[in-house]
């Protein structure tokens, strides 16, 4: 390839990476309206949003395998197209069980791509020092398309309806797609690798399963069989996937590295940490909406201090991190996102915002803080012959955090909502099923149902911080007992 190209390939690869980022929060704000358009249950809902991390948890690794085999232009390619494919299918769904699917073919498209863009970019550039200045390109726009999920979508909804937060990705990669084509590096696929997709189903059903039971058990209204059996073939999987890794030659994800303290510490804090930031966002915005009464835009503002301050938090903490130490820095980021936690669940967010406002901003700082503590923790913690596999292994724990998370917050959210509504038939098992039912009925009526489920779902949402403050406490106390004798980045290494 020619040098001149490398910059183009820099911003090809970028173009495409932004939409699969900004298609993991972009959601949260649609959620009160595609709920309301669809008819969605509360479960349907989960699925809706965190199927999509859940299958780039089980696909990243095998993907990026994939790409090395025949060559990352390809792979990436193709995922362009199966993108584009999925934005108009999830874009025009008519059922909850449409978008769902819709959804799982996103899974599916972005796994392919975002494996190919660092392999493409360490390709491209040869010269260390711009390599390091495209990464860094890359890891800034990473971080704004996250950030600015939540207020595009906000926009977006602003003026179109719910399937816009999709249809917006199809002119992106109408463009992306043909740049991509003429200026990708082919590279060098190496068939000798083998591509063990079969250990990445095994997983995935299992996950798939487990987090089945974990609804349905939860929800109640399936017979308890189906929940049992689900658990059992979903924990029996995951069981047997972890004894795959141990005997495999060629594993997936290298379990192994989970006996260095350092490393369980740190896939610990990346895990939680991004469950709780996936988990939060989406209980936020249906309060805003549902209970506060904001637009999708006023309340993907008033998020944006949360997602700003996770995106800055980044390079702050890089600095940080070499002045005060690997140990302190993750004691003191989890110690403040649970005091954060616990002061947002007293917090009254139509009439204190700008004190909600300074608090999501500690709290974005604070867990991501501890999410780059983490990555120093499992990369420093790795023998350098093993920092791909610790790679691999980080890549999915923070992926699958965010899916859990999300499962997890609205699991909560909706049995402390059932048991707390005061009109429990009406009411459903979400304030989404409650504000779906208020709108087939008159002004009055609708009104009593809407504040009762308003009042139901702020206790839930109240009850929920409470528990991640209390989880991520006990957290940060785990942290600085295991990060013992690790005070800087060097001694990570030790």
């Amino acid at each position: 390839m020619p040098s001149a190209n490398r910059w183009m390939v820099l911003a090809a690869v970028i173009a495409a990476f932004t939409p699969v980022i900004v298609d993991m929060t972009i959601l949260h704000i649609a959620v009160p309206s595609l709920t309301l358009a669809l008819g969605a249950t509360s479960t349907e809902v989960l699925w809706i949003i965190d199927i999509y991390p859940l299958l780039m948890a089980g696909l990243l690794v095998p993907m990026g395998t994939l790409g090395d085999r025949i060559g990352h232009r390809r792979v990436m390619l193709v995922g362009l197209c199966v993108f584009t494919v999925a934005s108009l299918a999830a874009a025009f769904s008519q059922t909850p069980e449409m978008l769902i699917g819709g959804r799982a073919l996103l899974a599916i498209g972005g796994s392919m791509i975002m494996p190919a863009v660092l392999a493409i970019l360490r390709q491209s550039f040869e010269d260390e020092g711009e390599r390091a200045k495209a990464l860094g390109i890359w890891t800034v726009v990473g971080s704004a398309g996250g950030a600015v999920g939540p207020l595009a979508g906000g926009f977006l909804l602003e003026y179109f309806w719910w399937g816009s937060v999709f249809l917006v990705n199809v002119p992106i990669m109408a463009l992306v797609l043909p740049l991509a084509y003429r200026v990708l590096p082919q590279g060098e696929p190496n068939r000798a690798i083998a591509w063990r997709i079969e250990q990445a189903l095994v997983l995935l059903v299992g996950l798939v399963a487990t987090v089945y039971a974990i609804k349905a058990g939860a929800k109640g209204d399936a017979p308890l069989w189906q929940p049992i059996l689900a658990a059992a073939l979903g924990l029996g999987l995951l069981v047997g996937f972890g004894r795959l890794q141990a005997t495999a030659a060629s594993p997936m994800l290298d379990l192994s590295l989970f006996r260095n303290p350092a490393i369980m510490a740190g896939l610990l804090m990346a895990f939680v940490s991004s469950g709780a930031i996936a988990g939060f966002e989406l209980v936020l915005a249906q309060e805003l909406q549902f209970v506060v009464g904001l637009s999708p835009l006023e309340a993907g503002l008033f998020m944006m201090p949360l997602m700003l301050a996770a995106a800055a938090s980044g390079p702050a903490a890089g600095w940080l991190v070499s002045v005060i130490g690997l140990r302190t820095l993750s004691a003191a980021g989890l110690f403040v996102a649970s005091a954060s936690f616990a002061a947002l669940a007293g917090v009254d967010l139509h009439e204190q915002a700008w004190l909600s406002g300074a608090l999501l901003a500690t709290l974005g700082f604070s867990l991501g803080s501890t999410l780059l503590a983490g990555s120093v923790a499992i990369m420093g913690g790795a023998p350098a012959e093993q920092a791909g596999a610790a790679g691999a292994l980080e890549a999915t724990g923070y992926e699958l955090g965010g899916a859990l998370g999300i499962t997890f917050f609205g699991v909560l959210v909706s049995t402390v909502y059932r048991s707390s509504i005061d009109l429990p038939a009406a009411g459903g098992s979400s304030i989404g099923e409650a504000a779906t039912a208020a709108a087939r009925l008159e002004g009055a009526e609708a009104d009593a149902l809407m504040r009762a489920a308003g009042s139901a779902f702020t206790a839930a949402h109240e009850a929920v911080l409470q528990g991640a403050a209390a989880l991520i406490f006990l957290l940060a106390i785990f942290a600085l007992v295991v990060l013992r004798g690790r005070t800087t980045v060097a001694g990570a290494h030790g």
